[in-house]
């Protein structure tokens, strides 16, 4: 530093101007990587993405549900006091134009301010969007800063546990079209959460910090949530122990009526009433023939605030992977519940809209029909193209044109070369490379004779057809394959 502190002026000029013009280490670093806990997707990741949300998306319109959209920022206001711990790991925007703004934590809070600012007491509604947490993202689990989430919520005053009894019956459809492997939905009560605590001896300024807590149990062990819940949330260990008794029961409806005759929480009237919903629910998905599929998992807390009666959590028992290798941790893969006061905080009057939903978790899903693929070397088509409009010869360009136009006007998924004069081969290598299965080409015979011919990739067998029949041939051949 001595030496340089001697450099004249203009060669210190010179220099510092040499220095900016090299990228620094953070420079690079920038270009090769996006912002930490989001993801760009290729053309094949694209493909498998839309394939799972058409699916889903079916099955929601299939139940009746409408589509809806709401903004990516909120009023901070809106969002604060919502979810609980979960509050802390909201994404902040500076004050624009006088409001303190801030990125949707989730679809849930936004579609109950939607229902509370139009006066809107019945809906039925999907929701495809993306969600911002400022949380340590874990990616191979699934676990990203921005994510997508597909919601299905029923909003309105209905008889008990129909709407929720059809949320789980939702949830097992799409689970089971998925093909991710066999799965548990656990299933519990706020009510009996909270009532659980109460006889426990939580205190009640303790519960949503306890709950917290009692989420973790699918991530980590007893232990470790006890040694939380003593020594970081100040829990006397005898109260700690006796959630632990609870904590570590499930089964079916059978333990449900055990739970009835629980000497310290039959005492109490909320997990009584939440007893008795359980019940009436399991009926209703008996008679859904899903009962098998549901535990009654005293462990389930689900942290978030706004959750009051029925709370669920859909787990893969095991996932696809290749032999040998650790099964892939994803934790749960749809999640919801019922929030029967969410609408009233936002209603100047405190009007409530009882309303239960669910939540599909798509990038968890995502993640192992991916790795699945690879396991299995399936590959992916990255276009839907159909037909490539071809020609052996030069000068052909404008007969490719009409040819292609012509495809295009009738709906067919078309391509041609973006070259004046390609080789035969090239453009058959592209339709094999591409996955295109048919080829339509025109040549100087073809013209004169007044037709053009239709290649199958497959098979290689080629027939000529009269010019005016081509779109008629391709929608045949299409609809048969």
């Amino acid at each position: 530093m001595s030496q340089l502190g001697l450099l004249p002026r203009r060669a210190w000029t010179a220099l510092l101007s040499q220095l900016l013009r090299l990228p620094c280490s953070s420079c690079i670093q920038a270009v090769r990587c996006h912002s930490q806990g989001t993801r760009d997707l290729s053309p094949q990741q694209m493909v498998v993405r839309e394939k799972i949300l058409d699916l889903v998306v079916s099955c929601f319109k299939r139940h009746g549900a409408m589509g809806m959209d709401t903004p990516a920022f909120e009023l901070k206001e809106m969002l604060t006091e919502k979810y609980g711990e979960g509050s802390g790991l909201m994404y902040d925007l500076k004050d624009q134009g006088g409001e303190l703004l801030s990125l949707r934590y989730d679809l849930t809070v936004p579609f109950a301010r939607y229902l509370a600012m139009n006066k809107v007491k019945k809906m039925k509604r999907y929701h495809v969007g993306k969600v911002w947490r400022r949380e340590s993202p874990t990616i191979v689990q699934g676990r990203y800063r921005e994510f997508c989430q597909c919601d299905f919520d029923i909003a309105g005053q209905f008889d008990p546990m129909i709407p929720d009894a059809e949320c789980l019956k939702i949830m097992c459809e799409i689970l089971n079209g998925l093909q991710l492997g066999d799965f548990l939905i656990k299933v519990n009560d706020r009510r009996i959460v909270d009532g659980m605590f109460a006889v426990c001896g939580v205190p009640e300024s303790k519960f949503s910090t306890i709950c917290s807590s009692i989420d973790k149990l699918d991530k980590m062990a007893w232990k470790d949530v006890r040694h939380e819940m003593v020594a970081k949330k100040g829990l006397a260990p005898e109260v700690a122990d006796r959630i632990g008794d609870y904590v570590q029961c499930h089964g079916g409806v059978s333990l449900v009526e055990q739970m009835f005759q629980d000497p310290r929480l039959s005492q109490n009237k909320q997990a009584l009433e939440g007893l008795g919903d359980l019940k009436l629910l399991f009926e209703y998905l008996t008679l859904f023939g899903i009962a098998e599929k549901i535990s009654f998992d005293l462990s389930l807390a689900r942290g978030l605030d706004y959750y009051t009666g029925v709370i669920y959590e859909a787990v893969l028992l095991h996932t696809p992977t290749q032999a040998g290798a650790e099964p892939l941790s994803v934790g749960s893969v749809a999640a919801g519940g019922r929030y029967d006061g969410l609408v009233g905080m936002f209603d100047p009057k405190g009007h409530k809209v009882p309303c239960v939903g669910l939540s599909i978790g798509v990038e968890r899903i995502f993640n192992i029909v991916e790795q699945r693929m690879k396991t299995f070397g399936e590959k992916v088509r990255t276009t839907e193209t159909q037909v490539l409009v071809a020609t052996p010869h030069k000068n052909f360009l404008q007969e490719r044109l009409k040819l292609i136009a012509e495809l295009w006007d009738a709906g067919i998924k078309a391509e041609m070369l973006y070259k004046n004069n390609p080789k035969l081969l090239t453009q058959l290598h592209y339709c094999e490379s591409t996955g295109i299965p048919l080829v339509v080409i025109v040549g100087e015979q073809e013209l004169k004779e007044g037709v053009v011919k239709i290649r199958s990739v497959a098979s290689r067998e080629e027939v000529a057809i009269k010019r005016e029949n081509l779109v008629a041939e391709i929608q045949k051949r299409l609809s048969e394959s």
